[in-house]
């Protein structure tokens, strides 16, 4: 029996996690697995009535459960970064989820920016460090509000955190087993503390995985071969501020927010999925925003939670779905709404 925490979050989450339960309850029934929900009211919403974001009691609540499904966190009358921190950062870095996981495929080349690339071209990993770096959030203002104010904010990079990191990566470059190639991408000539440091546990660990062939990349390098030859890419691995900003510009090659799913992963504890598109408010109630980043992000969670026979089933449909019945997969141009796009899902699964 397998305990979800359900947080639907603002804007559009409420809509696109619906179908994702949708697509969770057609999978329980043609797979065999039990499973309970329980939804949390975490989100901006909450935060304008109480004032409150995330609590230490609500963390050890959701330490109970054995996954957690996020909608989206972000409201247009909550200032920006009151929730990002107080919810988001928070239990991540309170759940010790110190994985992003981000797979960037391309399931339609007609959905792809560009020019005459195909799936097989477009069909990457990218493991992000996700509880250290410049997102701890250490640093300081001096002489604020003066001419002569500064405003440093540290980037604060661990040996044990680097480590099990990049790790976790070689694993699972090894249990992909698709080319077996493990690319570092960093900023090693400028930042020369923080990226010394992940250079060299890289190439101590890498000596333990002979089987993994790996290399380097400048992150700024790897922004320009996303778009010129994403091929040449299998599984990177990067810090917690350059993977955020690549795994956005994947997500557009791969076709956009709308299909683009992620998850926080704690090996031994809980870990969280999510769609990563936000919380679209513009599209709150339309019934038009792409439902399958959520359907994805319920795949990757039954898959980590070991029913990975589910878990590809449900990629599987969205796969067939995308590259023969959707006109689009932005919002409001998909040829369906919301609701119709994870009934079509839910249906093709059973």
């Amino acid at each position: 029996m397998y305990k979800i925490a359900v947080i639907p979050g603002d804007g559009t989450g409420p809509e696109v996690v619906s179908q994702g339960i949708k697509v969770l309850q057609a999978a329980a029934k043609k797979f065999g697995f039990k499973y309970q929900t329980k939804v949390f009211d975490f989100g901006g919403e909450r935060y304008l009535k109480t004032g409150k974001t995330l609590e230490d009691s609500d963390i050890a609540q959701l330490k109970e459960y054995s996954a957690i499904f996020l909608g989206a966190i972000g409201h247009p009358d909550v200032k920006p970064g009151i929730l990002e921190t107080g919810i988001l950062l928070k239990l991540r870095f309170s759940l010790d989820q110190y994985i992003n996981l981000r797979p960037i495929k391309l399931y339609n080349p007609a959905f792809c920016p560009l020019k005459d690339k195909k799936p097989e071209d477009i069909d990457f990993v990218v493991v992000r460090e996700n509880s250290e770096g410049l997102y701890k959030g250490m640093g300081e203002f001096q002489n604020k509000g003066t001419k002569d104010e500064v405003a440093i904010q540290l980037s604060y990079n661990t040996r044990q955190g680097v480590e099990r990191c990049i790790r976790y990566a070689f694993e699972y470059t090894r249990k992909r087993n698709r080319r077996k190639k493990l690319t570092l991408c960093g900023k090693t000539n400028v930042l020369t503390y923080a990226w010394d440091l992940w250079q060299r546990v890289f190439n101590e660990v890498a000596k333990e995985y002979p089987d993994v062939t790996t290399d380097y990349a400048h992150v700024d390098a790897t922004t320009m071969w996303f778009v010129k030859n994403p091929e040449w890419f299998d599984v990177i691995v990067t810090d917690n501020m350059f993977g955020d900003i690549i795994t956005d510009l994947g997500a557009m090659i791969q076709g956009g927010m709308g299909i683009a799913a992620g998850g926080n992963i704690n090996p031994q504890g809980v870990s969280m999925f999510e769609p990563i598109g936000g919380s679209a408010p513009k599209y709150t109630g339309k019934n038009v925003i792409n439902p399958l980043a959520a359907i994805c992000a319920v795949g990757m969670m039954l898959e980590n939670l070991g029913e990975e026979q589910a878990g590809k089933a449900i990629e599987n449909v969205v796969i067939g779905l995308v590259g023969k019945d959707l006109k689009s997969l932005a919002a409001g141009k998909m040829g369906y709404s919301t609701t119709e796009v994870g009934d079509l899902v839910a249906e093709r699964l059973k």
